[in-house]
């Protein structure tokens, strides 16, 4: 049987800016500042796509979570029972966990919203999308995760998970982020994190108590729904949640 030959990586707009200058070549000088107004670009776009959107939640997970997988029907009813609340569902748009949630929010009839990013390999939007965003930038694409949704919900996943896991723990401690959940799915996945984190960082002092709590484990759809509901109502003065 003749091996099957791995797809040839795509070098991505990402890699491009990220690439330090190289001193022989002084093509950066010319190509770097024009790439500002590509990424100026990517923000007013996502900004003009999204502002409308109302009241939404993100949902991160991995993208090799296949359907058979308990997981994946997990984020399909937690995304069901935030879409049937009114929210929109926010996801990066691709396979796994990104699928069960944006399926989840089109069978509720809600707004499903995919972000998607070029990487060097293809990886297409998943069919349950009806407000699909494409991103040539990293750092783009993750400000309109956050910039517009009242709250994470974070399932089982790999590095991109924990990078947007780690960046809203930071916004949340620094203060930048206020009223906003973290919900972490999965308390057998997440709970050697969880440990982890008591062990070292706060016994070691690197952390305050008070930092444990800026994060919610649950195993429970309903109990994902009830905390953004919660913090919803008090970043809008303890109103009651009619949308």
């Amino acid at each position: 049987m003749a091996k099957k030959e791995k797809p040839i990586a795509r070098k991505t707009k990402d890699e491009h800016l990220l690439t330090a200058p190289v001193k022989e070549s002084p093509d950066w000088i010319r190509a770097d500042p024009w790439r500002v107004l590509r990424i100026m670009g990517e923000f007013v776009a996502g900004f003009d796509d999204l502002a409308e959107l109302g009241p939404a939640v993100t949902i991160f997970g991995s993208a090799r979570t296949e359907p058979d997988d308990p997981m994946y029907q997990q984020a399909v009813a937690t995304a069901r029972l935030l879409g049937e609340k009114g929210f929109t569902i926010i996801t990066g748009g691709g396979p796994g966990i990104m699928e069960a949630a944006n399926r989840g929010a089109a069978e509720a009839g809600a707004v499903s919203v995919g972000l998607g990013i070029e990487l060097p390999f293809e990886q297409k939007m998943n069919e349950y999308v009806n407000l699909p965003l494409e991103f040539r930038y990293f750092f783009a694409r993750k400000t309109m995760f956050l910039k517009y949704a009242q709250g994470y919900v974070i399932f089982p996943g790999g590095y991109g998970t924990m990078d947007e896991l780690m960046e809203s723990l930071t916004l949340k401690q620094t203060g930048k982020i206020q009223n906003f959940p973290l919900v972490m799915f999965g308390s057998e996945y997440w709970s050697g994190l969880f440990d982890w984190i008591r062990a070292r960082m706060l016994a070691e002092g690197k952390i305050a108590p008070e930092d444990i709590d800026l994060m919610v484990l649950t195993d429970s759809p309903q109990e994902v729904v009830d905390v953004i509901l919660t913090e919803y109502e008090k970043m809008n003065g303890g109103a009651k949640t009619e949308f």
